[in-house]
This record gives structure tokens, C-alpha cells and sequence, in this order.
């Protein structure tokens, strides 16, 4: 998952706590094994480099679709997993000495973004040759709740907090006042520190940030959520949004999608009805 990942367990049962460990460890990897752009010959890539043809997909490949196809219409377009070809020219590893695109490869990757151009069918998948999808912003929740999910049907009495890199679901409250979790929202300006501290009996929640994936150059500073009508990282964007829902992929779209509306994302969230923390 490409950050770091921790259950919290209420429980003194080591045995217990060991089993549940294992089931996360392996559905995390699970998920990031087959949906990963960074691994070759994955389901993921065996799609990307259908050529043109149609490709089949299983059920789970599906929802995620799905789920992406909401994503696209409720952000008017510029939540668009199909960005794949935008995100390869950016690239946020090295933040002091990485490279801007030139306008004609923004150009050029910007023609193969579209997730309206798909044809999804419950059991196959074709998209135009060169279009590639990234599923880095919906995957990552996706494990959260699918992790929780599994847990809480195998220990429906035990309260757990799944933790994947600051997503975070808990789907078995926690029912006594002092008993509840106690999350951090991390300081952008402070990192590794909390500006806030939440808590949490059941629900879940999600942050969108730049905090840690951003490049600079000639003293500018690019934060990593590309907006595809544009081919550039999103302007005015916050450094962080993090958003409190019923579960972490509508807690991670809604964050996601407060970045994208860049300076308009406190007025975006006010009028969804949800709790939320932005910071800038």
C-alpha cells in the first residue's frame, strides 16, 4: 500500500490478535497484487495492455468500476481513474529534482484520458489502445473496508481499527465512552504530529493530501492529484483533506474530490453534510 499499515486490536487474546493480523497482512497484499500500475503481468496490467481488445474482468474488478464510474460522473470528469497516462509523466518519488512534463506530452496523454470512452460489462472490460487506468485512488480504501469487512464477519463481537496509511475503518463499535478510538489527523505543516484528535467508535475515514507526494521546481510546488481536464496537479489545492463517512472508499472519494475542487474545497464539503478537516 505504499505506506504504513497497523490494526488496533481490543483485545488481550494473543492468539486472536495474531489471526487477525494474518488475515489483514494477506488481504492488503491481496489487493495491492493485483491492482498495483507498479507490478508487471498483474490483473491490472494484463487490462493496460489489452491493445484495443476486449478483456475479461471478474466480479470484483467490476464493482471497482463501478464505483470509479460514479466517481467520473459525480466529479464532472476530473475524477478519472483512465488518468493512468497522465500519472506516468508525472512522476512524485524524487520531490526536489523531478521533471515537468512539456506541454506536448501533457497534450498527447491528456487525448488518452477518458473514462467515458470504456466499455464495461459486468464480465469484460475494453478500452482505446494506449489508455491505461490507475487505481491508486479508490484501491487503497477499498482494502480498508474489504479488510474490516472480513474481520468483522469472522469476529463480529470484537472491535477493530484497520489503519492503512491514515484510511482508516472501524466497522464493530465500540460502545463505552472511554473505550473509543483515538485518531490523530497529522499536521501537513508538522509532520508526524497531530493538529487534531478524533474519536472514533465506528464509521470510517480518509484522507486526500500533497503533504508527501509532491515535486518541486523553480521554487513551485506540485502536489501529486492531477486534475485531467488540465494534464497539471490541481492549483490552489489544500495540503490535506480528510473527511469522516459510513465507509472509507466514500470517505476517500469525497476527500479525493474536495482536492480537485482546489479552492473551492471547504464549500464542497460543507454542502455534502459531512464531518471534515482541511488544511492548508
Amino acid at each position: 500500500m505504499a505506506s504504513p499499515c497497523e490494526l488496533l486490536i481490543a483485545t488481550s487474546d494473543v492468539t486472536t490478535a495474531s489471526h487477525i493480523l494474518n488475515l489483514a497482512a494477506h488481504e492488503a497484499k491481496r489487493i495491492e497484487t493485483k491492482y498495483s500500475r507498479f507490478i508487471t503481468h498483474n490483473p491490472l496490467w494484463q487490462l493496460n495492455h489489452g491493445d484495443g481488445s476486449p478483456m475479461p474482468i471478474d466480479a470484483e474488478t467490476h464493482r471497482l468500476l463501478s464505483f470509479a464510474q460514479q466517481c467520473y460522473s459525480l466529479s464532472d470528469g476530473r475524477f478519472d481513474i483512465s488518468a493512468g497516462p497522465l500519472m506516468q509523466l508525472w512522476r512524485f518519488e524524487d520531490l526536489q529534482h523531478g521533471r515537468i512534463p512539456s506541454a506536448q506530452e501533457i497534450d498527447h496523454a491528456k487525448s488518452l484520458v477518458d473514462f467515458s470512452a470504456l466499455h464495461i460489462t459486468p464480465t469484460s472490460l475494453q478500452m482505446p489502445k494506449a489508455m491505461s487506468l490507475d487505481f491508486g485512488g479508490i484501491a487503497k480504501e477499498y482494502a480498508v473496508d474489504n479488510t474490516a469487512r472480513l474481520i468483522a464477519e469472522r469476529w463480529p463481537a470484537l472491535s477493530v481499527l484497520v489503519n492503512f496509511g491514515g484510511d482508516i475503518a472501524c466497522p464493530v463499535a465500540r460502545t463505552s465512552p472511554e473505550s473509543a478510538w483515538q485518531v490523530g489527523i497529522e499536521n501537513p505543516n508538522a509532520l508526524d504530529s497531530a493538529s487534531a484528535l478524533l474519536q472514533i467508535r465506528q464509521g470510517a475515514l480518509a484522507t486526500s493530501g500533497t503533504t508527501r507526494r509532491y515535486l518541486e521546481k523553480d521554487h513551485k510546488r506540485y502536489g501529486h492529484i492531477v486534475d485531467p481536464s488540465s494534464g497539471f496537479p490541481v492549483a490552489n489545492a489544500p495540503l490535506s483533506v480528510t473527511v469522516l463517512a459510513q465507509n472509507c472508499v466514500m470517505a476517500g472519494m469525497l476527500s479525493t474530490m474536495a482536492m480537485l475542487e482546489g479552492a473551492n474545497a471547504e464549500a464542497f464539503l460543507t454542502a455534502q453534510g459531512v464531518y471534515f478537516q482541511v488544511y492548508r
